[in-house]
């Protein structure tokens, strides 16, 4: 059997398909199953056992998105798959999944584009606080019985396998970051793809001040995406500024890969950040996680992992604004993240570093 996964972006979303994959090779050991994913979001199953090819495509955009969809078509349907499940739903998804032509299509019954797979899954048209994973677990209910099951987060965790040639040498790039032998650092993730999902700049520079200065054994690693390096720059500046003898302590570790990343987090002692594709990764690691919230909801982002692992949501209080859309702020004040306070957070982690051996 000939199958093919396809979910093009972005990082968390496609950490939120993991299970699926692991549920597909467990049904169909036998099967060639393959994975479609954009550039950007490759790494996350890069690495996995459970596929047998990823296809990785570019972030392209008008005609010339267009030229490239035509030209992957043409792949995808000489490559003759059996069985085609879109796991995202857009339309450029959808396009890709229907130039397969393969027999079983299975997508989510979204207004005009349905009609380009064999077998469509209900979606609500609404907001719903149901986890991202259970959403598309209802895909695979279309296929076969033998999923007509719940996922559950002890069984069906999400991952992301550490790449066994950066496990070689992520001790060398923590040290040449400026990180000792043996240091479990933090994690702080200060940015988010989303601009409705980034705690302010202050917060995190505060934060990251008092989680050095009150231990003098504590180091804490700033990552940023790509889009947010200037940002990073501003909350190390201003970390370091406060933090005195601590300062060296701050760590700008903006230039991690994702792959790295993943790598870091079996090393570390805590990661913090925003509801973004960082901390899916860093679920994807036993690394005990404080997630800052804004607009979306822990019932359908939180980290889908075992209740064993600590993970703490950090959250504002009840606003008939939130969740959103995420495309306008109607009070125009960001107030979801504004009353996400440094005091909150700080003393999540501080339970969290205190409780782990």
């Amino acid at each position: 059997m000939n199958i093919l996964l396809i979910r093009l972006r972005l990082i968390g979303d496609v950490v939120f398909t993991t299970p699926v994959v692991r549920a597909v090779r467990a049904r169909y050991p036998a099967a060639q199953v393959s994975y479609l994913v954009e550039a950007a979001a490759a790494p996350v199953v890069a690495a996995n056992r459970h596929l047998s090819d990823v296809i990785t495509i570019a972030h392209s955009r008008g005609w010339s998105r267009v030229l490239d969809d035509l030209r992957l078509g043409r792949r995808l349907r000489a490559a003759r798959f059996d069985l085609v499940i879109d796991l995202h739903g857009g339309p450029r998804s959808a396009f890709l999944t229907w130039t397969t032509r393969a027999p079983r299509r299975v997508g989510y019954d979204v207004p005009g584009r349905s009609w380009m797979y064999t077998q469509v899954v209900r979606r609500p048209r609404t907001y719903r606080a149901r986890h991202a994973v259970e959403n598309q677990w209802d895909l695979l209910g279309a296929i076969d019985p033998a999923f007509d099951r719940p996922p559950s987060r002890a069984h069906d965790r999400v991952e992301m396998p550490v790449d066994p040639r950066v496990a070689a040498t992520i001790t060398d790039t923590l040290q040449a970051l400026g990180t000792p032998a043996g240091v479990r650092p933090v994690v702080l993730h200060v940015s988010a793809g989303n601009p409705f999902r980034r705690w302010p700049e202050e917060a995190f520079a505060a934060l990251a001040r008092d989680l050095v200065t009150a231990a003098s054994d504590r180091w804490v690693l700033v990552t940023a995406g790509p889009s947010d390096r200037a940002a990073a720059h501003r909350i190390i500046t201003a970390a370091r500024a406060r933090a005195g003898d601590a300062s060296s302590r701050i760590v700008n570790a903006e230039s991690l890969s994702l792959a790295e990343l993943r790598a870091v987090l079996d090393h570390a002692s805590l990661f913090i950040g925003g509801d973004s594709g960082p901390m899916h990764i860093a679920a994807t690691s036993d690394v005990p996680i404080v997630t800052i919230y804004g607009p979306t909801l822990p019932e359908r982002s939180a980290p889908w992992r075992p209740a064993s692992l600590a993970s703490v949501a950090a959250e504002p209080g009840p606003l008939p604004c939130r969740p959103c859309d995420q495309r306008v702020c109607v009070p125009g004040d960001f107030r979801c993240l504004a009353q996400v306070t440094v005091d909150g957070v700080r003393d999540a982690a501080f339970r969290l570093l205190e409780a782990r051996p």
